[in-house]
């Protein structure tokens, strides 16, 4: 048997289990186990700004590959508690990472020792697992129940706390003859698949809502190829865009109180059965008003996680299942319906969802000055192929986005779904290009989000990992003075000053040029929609040429009230601009408008 240190073991322990990126922030508590990390090698470390900002990178980097567990290293106190939004924001979004941290010495713990706090207590409610290891024994085995656990029915995060005389205490570890623990995913049965079809079939305008699960699990082929067997017509949610492309002739648009289409709600309120795989019925998608919502539809939810099923309302069937494993037997059964004649002919029903598709469109064509940003979103469209991973979290710049930005692959929309922290974007558009350098990167704040943990700016600019940032700036908080609307109020929202280092700015304040140049990477300035094309052209070739994130900001008009509901219900839309009523409206619109 080999004699290491309890640091050292689960160093080998995380190369054994795949994983080849770490990103972090080294203390006096956690040096012992960056001590592991240089002699173990065969680990890359990005230093961060900010241990939050690690978290967020770590989840970024999951989400780009199937596979992909990202990890994040603190010391101990407030890079634990630092980390918590992090973890937060993975788990509501069924997304594995490890956070590790230092701890004070075990004996010590209990002293309020300098930087001692109970992390694992703190950080119980937003993890699969949350652990101090006080025998040194135990790290190998902790390590492995925790790569388990991340992988293992519904996906999400760990934290192991390691107390730094655990790091140091040497134990025996034999890495040649480690192994991981078999994966645990629940699987739908045949007999339940067919029940399940059963609704599918006695339907006659049936939609499938595809969750961020079935990205998760991998089977984004296997939906669209379930889908063109049924001629079902698809809902991605907001988590699962990307499953099926925008510009399939199954793609029935998204449906929601704020990132969804126009088209896509209409649809939805013609369905008469949904078939939800991998979703969870989030508020944003279902509204508050679930009788709206649910309507005489029948429905069947399959979904990874027993306790899912029944939480939000209770279908007419549950399923618990991995997508992948469902859609396989999905697939199975309909190609044996399809052999004996027995599936319908919906073709009907699909031509008239890509009726709504081609007609019910919003405008994104305006000439103002300032911007509207309808028109940044369609200039991304023209800038940015469908290879594009785009990046986002929260705010009217997310809202927009979703609806009028155009997605073709599963994990090119990456974006944080349940938790929606404002900084989230720059760390994990780091992440992303981190995990995969030859797809371009497109990140999307508003001005807000984007100075929350800006100075992450730098850690891509000393690790040379570019991508390019738009940035729309309208000097307020968006989304809050649009939800203050029906309070009567516009308090505490407003950014705007007057920058007395930079007047030509007006009232937009913050010299986000200048701040970014300052940490090491380019920006360009864009005032007039007309110069958006060129300024997103000239960003990707400054970020090839220098390999840093270039930033374009888009100096909006102060205020633009994007389409949501008022009453959170997917009925009741209000549309504040003018919707496009000849093709140039929306120029860029997966199908021409049809009038």
């Amino acid at each position: 048997m080999a004699r290491m240190t309890a640091a050292r073991a689960a160093v080998e322990i995380l190369k054994l289990e795949g994983v080849t990126d770490a990103f972090g922030v080294p203390g006096a508590a956690i040096n012992p186990f960056y001590k592991a990390l240089k002699e173990g090698g065969g680990i890359s470390h990005t230093l961060a700004r900010h241990v939050e900002g690690a978290s967020h990178m770590a989840e970024g980097y999951t989400r780009t590959k199937p596979g992909n567990i990202g990890v994040c290293i603190g010391t101990s106190g407030p890079a634990g508690t630092d980390m918590i939004t992090g973890l937060y924001s993975a788990i509501g979004d069924s997304i594995p990472i490890l956070c590790i941290t230092g701890q004070a010495p075990t004996n010590v713990i209990h002293k309020e020792d300098f930087q001692a706090v109970d992390i694992a207590s703190i950080a119980k409610p937003v993890t699969k697992m949350a652990v101090t290891v006080l025998e040194a024994a135990q790290v190998p085995g902790v390590f492995q129940q925790a790569f388990h656990l991340m992988r293992s029915g519904r996906p999400g995060p760990v934290l192991i706390d390691l107390p730094i005389d655990v790091q140091l205490t040497e134990i025996e570890f034999d890495p040649e003859t480690y192994e991981p623990l078999s994966v645990y995913k629940p699987s739908a049965t045949r007999a339940q698949i067919e029940k399940a079809i059963s609704f599918l079939l006695a339907s006659e305008r049936p939609v499938i809502v595809a969750g961020g699960g079935i990205i998760g699990a991998d089977a984004s082929e296997l939906l669209v190829e379930f889908a063109e067997l049924t001629q079902t017509p698809v809902i991605p949610t907001l988590m699962g865009w990307g499953a099926l492309a925008d510009d399939h002739e199954l793609n029935a648009g998204m449906v929601g109180v704020q990132t969804s289409h126009r088209y896509g709600n209409a649809n939805f309120l013609e369905s008469d059965f949904v078939l939800g795989i991998g979703n969870r019925w989030a508020n944003r998608h279902t509204g508050y008003k679930l009788d709206v919502y649910r309507g005489e539809r029948k429905f069947v939810h399959v979904d990874i996680e027993p306790t899912q099923i029944g939480k939000i309302f209770p279908p007419d069937y549950g399923v618990v299942s991995d997508a992948k494993v469902a859609l396989e037997l999905f697939i199975e059964v309909a190609k044996e319906l399809k052999a004996a004649g027995r599936l319908p002919d919906r073709a009907d029903w699909v031509a008239s969802t890509q009726e709504r598709k081609a007609s019910l469109l919003r405008r994104t064509h305006f000439d103002n000055v300032p911007m509207k940003p309808q028109r940044v979103y369609e200039e991304m469209n023209k800038a940015f192929g469908p290879d594009t991973r785009y990046v986002t979290t929260i705010g009217l710049s997310q809202i927009a986005g979703a609806q009028m930005l155009h997605v073709y692959k599963p994990r090119h929309w990456i974006n944080c779904g349940q938790a929606g922290p404002l900084g989230w974007t720059i760390p994990a558009a780091i992440g992303v290009a981190k995990a995969d350098p030859e797809s371009p990167v497109v990140a999307l704040s508003g001005d807000y989000d984007f100075q929350f943990l800006i100075e992450e700016l730098a850690v891509a600019a000393q690790h040379r990992i570019p991508y390019v940032h738009v940035l729309v700036n309208n000097a307020y908080l968006g989304l809050i003075r649009q939800a203050q609307i029906g309070l009567d109020i516009n308090f505490q929202v407003n950014l705007e000053f007057e920058n007395i280092n930079a007047p030509e700015l007006g009232v937009y304040g913050v010299d986000h040029v200048k701040v970014a140049e300052g940490l090491g990477c380019k920006a360009i300035r864009v005032t007039e929609p007309g110069q958006l094309g060129a300024a997103f052209e000239q960003a990707k070739k400054l970020a090839a040429e220098y390999r840093v994130p270039v930033v374009v900001e888009a100096i909006l008009e102060r205020i633009t009230n994007i389409s949501m509901s008022r009453t959170m219900d997917i009925s009741d839309i209000s549309e504040f601009e003018d919707l496009a009523t000849e093709p140039g409206h929306a120029p860029t619109s997966i199908k021409p408008l049809k009038v």
